[in-house]
């Protein structure tokens, strides 16, 4: 009955949840939750909401508008006001205009490689040269601060999509830590969306043929042996009394009701999911709220947007604005800046609101960013007009936890097109993210504590 680490690394979490795993999991599970309590908190602790503006969002029509630049890079829209004297964002956004006093905005985030699949293990991993298994931000952030309640601790909403996106390893596996700190994958197509009439989680369901009777008649076949005290751990990690206590919680997410009912948006009142959008990025925002309220720590989302009217699909790469398939940028198109940012503007201002109603907002990150920007110089095509792939300086939103809001960190020159003062690195924003959470980038991650740390970078101060 025993099982190692390493032997717990090589599983899914989708085998972890699975029902019908069982008979091999029915004392590793429970030790997988013990090793993780050991190493973490309680459920206290700082949680994050992570979206991600897949494809790279302009920020000289979003956070960094530039309406004194020459006409072949300002774009169509212009400066608003915002609740913050003196800072103005782009004429799309109004909703988050009026609550600009809740996040930070960074307008001197910068890196230097213009291809979405590398920008993105850069971003996901807080690095500006990370190895193909490096562990992704929610996956270090779950190792260190796991947790405790029955629901899983990780949830990826919207897998990435199209050519750009990243090697599947970056982001739905742990990478080096192991796949116990894999997140619970939602939303294998563009379809399976809480947005989708007859959306449900099916990562719950149990395997053909094992009812909650079955399940119940494991249990207490369980319950009958006490463990032994050879097991492989410390022993004030797996006493008889911590492992009945973690076998209770195992049971509990694969058969209880908790962990269902936080995946189950139907549950909310009209009047909500339409405050959010009935669209992937509304609907799964709203889902991301329900998880972090349940107990889970970290909930990465995906930041399509869905299709407008009369559009057929194309790509989950909604903020990858070239002018794909004769949108322009700033048309109405699924890939057009007037679709989508309406649409976010809406999505996340009925996120902070919800956070801050519900108390949540104090405790829980919440950060917008793409992989990079896109080109001041507005291109030109045979069909369409769009921005091209920009590194070199971009802009961050962050919210929550803590974060001073109405702050404004680092600048760009005349035409955002290059960093005017306080750049930050892939490595600084990494050490940020962990800073805000409460946890010292230094940690160790590494199996000797100390050799790898969760970051490299420097925290910059927005509290």
């Amino acid at each position: 009955m025993t099982c190692h680490t390493s032997q717990l690394d090589r599983l899914s979490r989708r085998q972890v949840l699975q029902a019908g795993a069982l008979p091999a999991l029915g004392l590793s599970l429970p030790r997988l939750f013990a090793e993780q309590a050991a190493r973490g908190k309680d459920a206290r602790e700082k949680s994050c909401i992570f979206i991600f503006q897949y494809g790279g969002l302009s920020q000289l029509d979003s956070w960094d508008p530039k309406p004194n630049g020459p006409s072949e890079t300002r774009g169509p829209y212009r400066p608003i006001a915002t609740s913050v004297p003196g800072f103005q964002v782009g004429e799309l956004m109004p909703q988050l205009a009026r609550q600009a006093d809740r996040y930070a905005v960074v307008r001197s985030m910068s890196h230097g490689v213009p291809v979405h699949d590398v920008a993105n293990r850069m971003l996901l991993a807080g690095q500006s040269q990370p190895a193909m298994d490096a562990p992704a931000f929610g996956s270090i952030v779950t190792k260190l601060r796991p947790s405790s309640a029955s629901v899983p601790a990780h949830v990826w909403l919207q897998k990435f999509g199209g050519g750009a996106m990243p090697p599947e390893p970056t982001y739905t596996t742990g990478g080096w830590l192991g796949m116990a700190h894999a997140p619970l994958v939602i939303g294998t197509s563009h379809e399976d969306n809480p947005g989708t009439n007859g959306f449900r989680v099916k990562a719950f369901d149990a395997a053909e043929g094992v009812t909650v009777d079955r399940l119940a008649a494991r249990r207490r076949l369980l319950d009958q042996f006490e463990p032994s005290a050879s097991i492989n751990r410390p022993a004030d990690l797996l006493s008889a009394n911590s492992l009945s206590r973690f076998r209770e919680r195992a049971f509990d997410l694969l058969a209880g009701s908790a962990a269902r009912q936080a995946f189950d948006v139907d549950r909310e009142p009209d009047s909500v999911r339409d405050r959010y959008g009935r669209n992937p990025l509304g609907q799964n925002l709203l889902l991301a709220r329900r998880l972090i309220e349940a107990g889970v720590r970290l909930v990465n989302v995906v930041a399509w947007c869905g299709l407008a009217p009369g559009d057929k699909f194309n790509s989950l790469e909604t903020w990858d604005m070239h002018g794909n398939g004769g949108i322009d940028i700033f048309g109405n198109g699924w890939n057009g800046l007037g679709w989508a940012l309406p649409i976010c503007d809406t999505a996340v201002s009925a996120l902070l609101d919800d956070l801050q109603q519900r108390g949540l907002l104090d405790q829980t990150l919440v950060v917008l960013v793409g992989e990079f920007g896109r080109t001041p110089r507005i291109s030109r095509g045979a069909s369409a007009i769009g921005r091209d792939h920009w590194p070199n300086c971009y802009s961050a939103m962050l919210a929550g936890a803590g974060v001073r809001g109405g702050a404004v960190y680092g600048s760009s020159d005349a035409q955002a097109a290059y960093v005017k003062d306080r750049p930050v690195s892939p490595e600084d924003f990494g050490a940020t993210l962990f800073h805000t959470l409460g946890i010292p980038p230094e940690t160790g991650i590494s199996p000797d504590g100390f050799s790898v740390r969760a970051s490299a970078g420097r925290p910059i101060e927005l509290s």
